[in-house]
């Protein structure tokens, strides 16, 4: 009974986070409800006895990639007032991409799922069972392709974050590089020599 109704509760938060990721229109407040919404996650992963997968979920994207997103959205110094001109063209394509993903949510659930004991609470793992070697094993030997090219993925992510705060401003005062190599003693240091004073 406890855990049925910690899972409601952890699931409505989990849903009122994801819609404020989407409907808020400061940056950083959608990416602290982004935040919200993976404690809620990692609290249902616990719920169903994935202790690693609801750490990693913590600490990884709370506290690594959240932090990114966060660095990278100040830095970007995004203007939102231009970037919401014209939003309304793109509306029907939204609704369109929306109205497909809730289609195919359904065909999951509603036809994928005959038979399956969705209101049962499931077995408890013995005591010696880890979730991690069992994660861990199937990790590295069945899906190692996919989760080496996701790593790729994420650098690449990073490389192209820097760049794009690295690009030109008006008023932005850059290094150049080249021309600080290629000076010269005699280009900034000019000796003069004086007679000696007799005073």
């Amino acid at each position: 009974m406890i855990p049925t109704i910690l899972f409601y509760a952890f699931a409505a938060i989990l849903l009122v986070a994801a819609l404020g990721v989407i409907t808020s229109r400061n940056p950083v407040h959608a990416a602290l409800f982004l935040v919200l919404a993976f404690v809620q996650s990692a609290a249902l992963w616990l719920l169903m006895e994935a202790e690693f997968l609801a750490i990693v979920l913590v600490l990884v994207y709370v506290g690594a990639v959240m932090v990114l997103l966060l660095f990278v959205v100040m830095m970007l110094d995004i203007n939102v007032e231009s970037m919401r001109e014209g939003f309304t063209r793109y509306v029907w394509i939204g609704a369109a991409v929306a109205l497909l993903v809730a289609v195919e949510i359904g065909h999951v659930v509603w036809f994928r799922s005959e038979g399956m004991q969705f209101l049962s609470t499931p077995a408890p793992f013995p005591a010696d069972y880890s979730n991690t070697r069992e994660l861990g094993s199937v990790l590295y030997t069945e899906h190692v392709y996919a989760f080496e090219i996701a790593a790729i993925i994420l650098l690449l992510a990073i490389v192209a974050a820097i760049t794009l705060t690295m690009r030109r401003r008006p008023g932005l005062k850059a290094q150049n590089v080249a021309k600080q190599v290629a000076v010269r003693r005699e280009d900034r240091v000019r000796l003069v020599r004086m007679d000696p004073s007799k005073d």
